[in-house]
């Protein structure tokens, strides 16, 4: 049986051939060679993410949390941050140390709930993602720039009607 979490599976070749789109789609184990083709894509990005931004001293978990306290003015709970970051809060409170003693952001108590924990961005936090952001986003555009902007178009609205099935779907028989 081949393997679903896209391990040894979902490693191909950079230079392999790939099959036509149609055949991946309509061929046999046609969802399944999706699905290992997303991951390994997905997997290669963020490699080369992860390599661009540890160059610079920080990490795609950084990074991410950063960007949800970016647009989220007023902070968030942990578990805000636990939901949106899909990770567990255990993650999320190793960040938010991390990121607290490079004084990128403050953790309080949140005022309307004493239980509970606000992080917000420092002004130095803020800065300091808002220049990642710049680079990353250069980043991301070189390695989909290989693409036409038609295909990229065509592309993110296939993968938006995907992720609207994926979260239709309550749970797997």
């Amino acid at each position: 049986m081949p393997d679903v979490r896209g391990g040894a599976a979902a490693r191909e070749p950079a230079t392999s051939a790939a099959p036509a789109t149609a055949a991946v789609a309509a061929g046999e184990h046609g969802a399944l060679r999706l699905w290992l083709r997303l991951f390994t894509t997905t997997t290669l990005i963020e490699r080369q993410l992860g390599a661009a931004l540890k160059r610079h001293g920080s990490s795609l978990p950084r990074f991410d949390l950063l960007a949800q306290l970016d647009r989220a003015p007023d902070g968030l709970r942990m578990t805000a941050l636990s939901e949106r970051l899909l990770v567990t809060g255990g993650n999320v409170t190793w960040l938010v140390r991390s990121l607290a003693r490079d004084g990128l952001v403050v953790r309080e108590r949140d005022a309307r709930d004493g239980r509970s924990a606000v992080v917000r961005l420092t002004p130095a936090g803020r800065r300091h993602f808002r220049t990642m952001a710049r680079r990353h986003e250069r980043w991301v555009e070189q390695l989909v720039g290989g693409l036409p902007p038609r295909d990229r178009a065509a592309l993110a609205g296939h993968l938006t009607n995907l992720k609207q099935s994926v979260t239709r779907l309550e749970d797997l028989a």
